[in-house]
């Protein structure tokens, strides 16, 4: 469907601006009305990695007058395979001032303001409120739900975007004219059922592919041109190079936009979406311990068994000395606690943590009550123990 356009025109285009957005002026369906309309648009970007790069790149380079980025990371080596907005250079610095640099390098035009804040339930609204939409550049399920309930509650459209490895999805959520991300996704997953892309991995130029197709979004939001994907959900298939399209559906029983909504403000996103279960939690709540704590058993020789419960191909890239590798699916399913020993503690890890804690509390509730796992992971062990080990 159609849908009018966001924004008010700006009253004029210098010189310079006509200059640098001519190949917009001639398009008829963007003209010069369309153009002011970017110009006076206020857009959000929530994210400066990897859909965000590409976002905020091309939001700027089209002429969107102003453009807000929220993000409290640093840059990190391991994000420049797809973040393109950072450089080298940039590694260490503030992801919002490495992009805010990149943005006003691309178009000096463009007014940036930075919310180098973590988004939760008691800002949310607040940075919102100063905005036309919001572009969605996140990776975690809390972020995502409190976005698009921050959204429905100001009745701002909402351009969604996810990628996972090869895969690729994109929507406009906007309750006023179709549904929200809740219509599509009620609940979120189980804890630990979808692995992240820092678990997963991502291909790199697919968060060009969905980036770019979000600012396709925001700008015929702005401009009022062509049909918006409200009432569309995008899947992108990298590896077949093939589109496909499902309607979505308002829910009239939707908690936060149904006729008779039962969430009316915020909540705690992070406990709605459970990132670790409450088992998980549980079973490491007396069961973890530090790297430090790990190298110091192993210098003392202490007889345990190590087990890694990533994937291999990221036991491949880095592993800590003596681990054995039973990816967490084997411990989930049972098929491998036949094969832990009975007779020695089991010290479980992963990457960060997350997954060798559901792993713990499988353990436990087999009977294995000696065993603990490590905080932090491999990621913790290569940063405090052997930094000159790659990381991830």
């Amino acid at each position: 469907m159609s849908l009018p356009p966001l924004v008010e025109p700006a009253s004029e285009l210098t010189v310079d601006e006509v200059r640098r957005y001519s190949r917009h002026l001639i398009i008829p369906d963007v003209g010069m009305a369309g153009q002011r309309r970017l110009k006076n648009a206020k857009v959000l970007c929530v994210g400066a990695g990897g859909l965000g790069s590409p976002a905020l790149m091309y939001l700027a380079a089209a002429g969107v007058g102003t453009l807000g980025i929220v993000e409290f990371d640093v840059v990190d080596e391991s994000n420049l395979q797809r973040q393109i907005i950072h450089g080298q250079s940039d590694v260490g610095r503030s992801k919002a001032e490495s992009a805010r640099d990149s943005v006003k390098e691309i178009n000096p035009f463009v007014d940036v303001v930075l919310h180098e804040v973590a988004l939760d339930s008691s800002n949310a609204l607040d940075i919102f409120a100063g905005y036309d939409l919001i572009v969605d550049g996140t990776d975690n399920f809390a972020t995502r739900y409190l976005v698009n309930d921050a959204c429905v509650l100001l009745g701002k459209p909402y351009v969604w975007g996810s990628i996972y490895r090869f895969d690729g999805q994109a929507s406009v959520f906007w309750a006023e004219h179709g549904p929200c991300y809740r219509c599509l996704y009620p609940e979120p997953p189980p804890p630990g059922m979808v692995p992240s892309c820092a678990e997963g991995g991502v291909l790199g130029v697919l968060c060009a592919s969905v980036g770019s197709i979000q600012v396709n979004e925001a700008i015929k939001l702005l401009t009022g041109v062509g049909e918006p994907l409200v009432g569309r959900l995008m899947i992108y298939d990298a590896l077949e190079t093939s589109y496909r399209e499902l309607r979505v559906r308002k829910d009239p029983e939707c908690a936060v936009c149904g006729k008779n909504p039962t969430v009316t403000e915020l909540i705690d996103y992070e406990a709605f979406c459970g990132t670790v279960s409450a088992e998980a939690l549980d079973a490491a709540r007396d069961s973890t311990i530090t790297v430090r704590q790990l190298a110091d058993m192993m210098d003392r020789g202490d007889d345990f068994l190590l087990v890694d419960v990533r994937e291999p191909h990221e036991y491949e890239i880095v592993s800590i000395p003596g681990s054995v590798l039973i990816p967490k699916g084997e411990i989930v399913s049972g098929a491998a606690l036949a094969t832990l020993p009975q007779d020695r503690p089991i010290v479980l890890h992963c990457k960060t943590g997350a997954r060798s804690a559901e792993c713990l509390a499988v353990l436990k509730g087999a009977g294995f009550a000696d065993a603990v796992h490590v905080g932090g992971g491999v990621v913790a062990w290569v940063n405090q123990i052997e930094p000159d080990k790659p990381n991830y």
